[in-house]
């Protein structure tokens, strides 16, 4: 059977995200319950885990939607077009506001000074980073025209972005300009899909 929408919809799920970044961002994830968030967003906490099925998600909620786009990074690049380019242009910063490591918004380092002072969101980003790696292996794996080492590849490309965006937060905390940090996020990529594409080099 399909799984039943929450009730509320969008306007409450917005809602409830909204009351809990503020709260965690206030007090630090870990100090913040789910019926603290439930009560000022005006629900029940089963309406808040009807919407987000784990407390991480109210703040790292965008896992699903980066395993379908690092998928179709994959799966629907144009013909012809190099797949190292294709990941690329995905993994490649802009700066907008709903990105918070491209630092542009005042969000931005309260999303990561809270995600960097939480053990709990810490191993979640790396549950996820796991979950990115599996679902690239198995979208190189259906790719016939990828011949390379699918599992290797896929834990490389993975476990050298997680380091372009741990460096990259670290030195938006440390006080680095956003346009540098951006600059520098582009330099790291490139440096990234070079090292795939040729093998490490000074």
């Amino acid at each position: 059977m399909p799984r039943t929408a929450p009730r509320g919809g969008p306007r409450t799920r917005a809602k409830i995200a909204r009351v809990a970044k503020r709260l965690f961002f206030e007090r630090g994830f870990d100090a913040v319950t789910v019926a603290e968030i439930a009560r000022q967003a005006g629900v029940s906490p089963v309406t808040v885990f009807n919407h987000f099925p784990r407390k991480e998600d109210l703040i790292l909620d965008r896992a699903d939607d980066a395993v379908e786009l690092l998928r179709a990074a994959v799966r629907d690049r144009t013909p012809g077009v190099d797949l190292l380019d294709s990941l690329r242009t995905l993994v490649s910063p802009h700066l907008d506001e709903d990105r918070p490591l491209a630092g542009a918004s005042p969000s931005s380092l309260l999303f990561l000074r809270t995600v960097a002072d939480s053990p709990t969101l810490i191993s979640r980003a790396r549950e996820i980073a796991a979950t990115l790696q599996s679902a690239l292996e198995e979208e190189l794996n259906a790719d016939p025209a990828f011949v390379r080492d699918a599992r290797f590849f896929a834990a490389f490309f993975v476990a050298g972005y997680s380091t372009v965006v741990v460096e990259s937060a670290s030195l938006l905390l440390g006080g680095a300009p956003p346009y540098d940090v951006a600059e520098f996020q582009r330099g790291r990529i490139d440096r990234l899909v070079g090292a795939l594409r040729n093998g490490v080099t000074d």
